[in-house]
C-alpha cells in the first residue's frame, strides 16, 4: 500500500452540533438554578418591582429566561454557520457581549442588593454559556478536518 492510499477517516467524537447546544443550555440552567438557590437561601427577595407591581422570580422563570435565548441564539448561529462558517466567531462574541450588556437590566432593577446580584451573575452565565458553547463547537470542528 502506497503512502498515497493511506485511508485519514474523519475524527468523530460524537459531539455533534445539537449536543453542544444541549449541553451549552442544561449547563447555564443548572448555573443558574444554584445561583437563584444560594440567593434564596442568602436571604435575597427574589422580587422585582416594575410600575408598582412585583414580579416573583420563580424556577420556572429561571429555566425558561435559560434556556429559551441559548436555544434560539445559538441554534440561530449554528444553522447560519452551515451557511458561512465565520458565523461561529461573530455569534461566539457578539452573543457574549448582548448577555453582558443584558446586564444593565437587573442593575437598574427595583429590587434589593441580592436579588440584584442573583440577577446579575445569572446574565454573566449566560454570557459565558454562549462564548464556552460556541468555543467548544468551533474547536471540535476544527479537530474533525
Amino acid at each position: 500500500m502506497s503512502s498515497t492510499a493511506v485511508h485519514n477517516p474523519v475524527r468523530q467524537s460524537g459531539f455533534g452540533w445539537w449536543k453542544v447546544l444541549a449541553a451549552g443550555a442544561v449547563g447555564a440552567a443548572v448555573v443558574n438554578l444554584i445561583v437563584f438557590a444560594v440567593a434564596g437561601l442568602a436571604g435575597a427577595s427574589l422580587v422585582v418591582v416594575d410600575a408598582g407591581e412585583e414580579h416573583p422570580i420563580t424556577v420556572g422563570g429561571v429555566i425558561g429566561s435559560s434556556v429559551v435565548p441559548l436555544l434560539v441564539g445559538l441554534g440561530s448561529a449554528l444553522l447560519l454557520a452551515l451557511w458561512k462558517p465565520v458565523f461561529l466567531r461573530i455569534a461566539q462574541y457578539a452573543g457574549s457581549g448582548l448577555a453582558l450588556l443584558s446586564v444593565a437590566g437587573p442593575l437598574s432593577a427595583d429590587a434589593d442588593g441580592g436579588t440584584v446580584a442573583a440577577l446579575s451573575l445569572m446574565h454573566l452565565t449566560l454570557g459565558v454559556a454562549v462564548f464556552a458553547t460556541l468555543h467548544l463547537h468551533r474547536r471540535h470542528r476544527r479537530q474533525d478536518r
